[in-house]
Formats: C-alpha cells, structure tokens, sequence
C-alpha cells in the first residue's frame, strides 16, 4: 500500500501546499492521483484556482500537466471545458462561478489531461467537497494554484501535503531548515479549551486586536497589528494574560513590546498561516520567551521533496530526501520525482 492509502484512512480532503512556485507540487498531485488510480480509490480534484496549464502564468517556464483517469470527479469552468484533452462528462452544473466561468462537475470519461479550478471561497470549497462526496468519492485533493499559503488555513481541508524542494535556495540546509520551521509553526500549540478562548471566539468576528484580562475581553482600536506594537505594548498590563491578533503576525507587530511584557503574555492568532517571521527571526523571539497559541493549527500529512530548480542547478535527491527526514522524523519525506 503506498503512501495516499495510508492518508486516506485519516484524512478525506487533503490540500496541496507549494512553499514556492516550481517547489513541485503539480509533480506531487500528478504522483498522488496515479497511486490511487493504482490503488482503484475514487478521487474527487479540485483547486483554489486554475491549474492544469502547461506554461506557468506567472512565470512563463514549462510546468506539469494535471492527468486525469477515468472516473475521477474534477471541477472544470466553462471556458476550459472544451481545452480539456480527457473526455469529460459533465454531472451537474454547480452555484460556484469563477473568473473564467461557472463551475462543472465533471466525471473523467476517457482518461488525459485537464486543466482544472475551483472555487475561490473557503466556504465554497468545502460545499464542492460535500457535493463531490455526494457523488461517490473517496477521497478529495485540492490543488492550491493560485494562493500558495492560504490554503493551508485548517478551514480548507483535514490536511495538508506540503512541497518543497530546491527552488527555494541554492543552499541545501537553508531548503530544510526554511521547510521544517514551516511545519514546526503549523504544528503550534492550540489554545486550550477555558474562559479566554470562549471570549475570543465570541468576539473574533469583530476583527480586533483583544487583550484577555480574566474573564473579560478589552479591545483595541486597532484592525491590524501592523504598526501598532507601541499601542499593544502600552495596553499590557499586570492583568493581561493573552493578546489576540486577527491578521498578520510579523516583527512590527511586536517590536515595540517590551522584552518583560513580550515574554510574560501569550499571544494568540486565528492558524499559523498568520505568521510572517522567518526561521531565524523565529528563534530569536523564542530564546526570549516569545509564546504563541493558535485557534486551529495544520496538520501536515506528508512532506515532498524536489531536488531540481527552473534556475538549472539541483540537489542529490538521495542526500536532499535524507536531510529532510532527518529534520522531520514524523512526517513521511517522499521525492516524487524519484
């Protein structure tokens, strides 16, 4: 049994992750949809945006393509229906409209390839998902070709597999350290059930910076926490025991807070996918007693690896594939170009 066997018995939708374009992660798809072709799993694809195209939109280099067997439920938008090199039957036609058109759901009736999208909504993914269920999958992937980091939000999916690989830098150590501080922050800690978490769910829709004090909530006037350390920081007091901040977690939310203050609170954000700080800004903000807490945290199923960049150098893959485990002992390591 290969390794989409053994996520499919833990996880029914799994999302895609790039930590960069070119990290292989349309390599990864294509690797998993044919270990469950192997496997006679039903699979449901779908996507954050438009993906399937053999040049990349962005960058203008050659990518892989999305091949798809027979049987498999995709979502097509009108305008790429007719591109599509599989024979594709259309099932039901869904509410979900993209950029290029309303969304298909088709059902894959002559094997090849196809370029597919999906809706842009995280509520709207999930309908789909449920939709896709509904018409006998086992389980669903859904391909992050536009956001590459967003749709790692726990919303999204049960899971997620990330790919990485050479792109990221010339420098092998850099390659893993940059990715396992990526899982090491989707893997934070969640705020336990109690008072402070119940007052921060019941008031997170108002989108504000809170300061928990007991059994109430004191909120900033602050949308975001860019460049309002010096308000949160003058807000702490003796009383305060967590910070919340809704968007981006970056240096300047935190610069101004003062080292006692910064180290006595915890702060708290919605998932990891907030967090801005690079591995070694992580480290250093640790060493000084930084602590976060997060509302949902990611699970990452499985790591892959490639050892090529579009820039023509590459890595060993035997030696890229080692360090990585190394790194990442729980986390099944796979080099999907192998």
């Amino acid at each position: 049994m290969g390794l989409l066997y053994d996520l499919s018995t833990k996880y029914k939708t799994i999302s895609i992750v790039g930590m960069a374009k070119n990290a292989g992660k349309t390599t990864a798809l294509n690797y998993l949809i044919e270990e469950a072709m192997d496997e006679g799993m039903q699979l449901g694809i779908t996507s954050t945006g438009r993906d399937g195209e053999t040049t990349d939109l962005v960058t203008g280099t050659d990518k892989p393509r999305v091949y798809l067997y027979e049987d498999t439920i995709v979502s097509v938008p009108t305008q790429l229906y007719e591109l599509a090199e599989a024979g594709l039957e259309i099932v039901r036609k869904s509410n979900y409209r993209t950029s290029i058109g309303e969304l298909l759901l088709c059902r894959v009736a002559d094997s090849g390839y196809v370029q597919i999208a999906g809706p842009v909504a995280t509520a709207d993914t999930k309908k789909m998902c449920a939709e896709m269920f509904d018409m006998g999958c086992e389980l669903i992937l859904i391909d992050g070709a536009i956001d590459r980091k967003s749709i790692a939000s726990p919303e999204t999916s049960d899971a997620i597999i990330l790919a990485t690989g050479a792109v990221l830098s010339r420098n092998l150590k850099k390659v893993v350290e940059d990715t396992s501080h990526i899982v090491n922050l989707y893997n934070l800690p969640v705020l336990e059930d109690g008072d402070a978490r119940k007052l921060i769910i019941d008031h997170i829709k108002e989108d504000r910076i809170m300061l928990i004090k007991g059994d109430r909530a004191e909120k900033l006037d602050l949308l975001t926490g860019l460049g309002g350390s010096r308000f949160i920081d003058e807000a702490i007091d003796k009383d305060t025991e967590y910070v919340y901040i809704p968007g981006a977690l970056t240096n300047s939310v935190i610069a101004d807070i003062h080292p006692s203050r910064l180290k006595r609170v915890q702060f708290v954000l919605k998932d990891p996918t907030k967090i801005f700080i690079d591995a070694i800004g992580w480290r250093q903000l640790i060493k000084k007693g930084f602590s976060v807490r997060v509302l949902d945290n990611i699970t990452v199923a499985a790591v892959t690896v490639n050892p090529f960049a579009p820039g023509g150098y590459s890595f060993d893959h035997g030696v890229l594939l080692e360090a990585m485990q190394t790194a990442l002992p729980e986390i099944p390591v796979i080099d999907v170009r192998m």
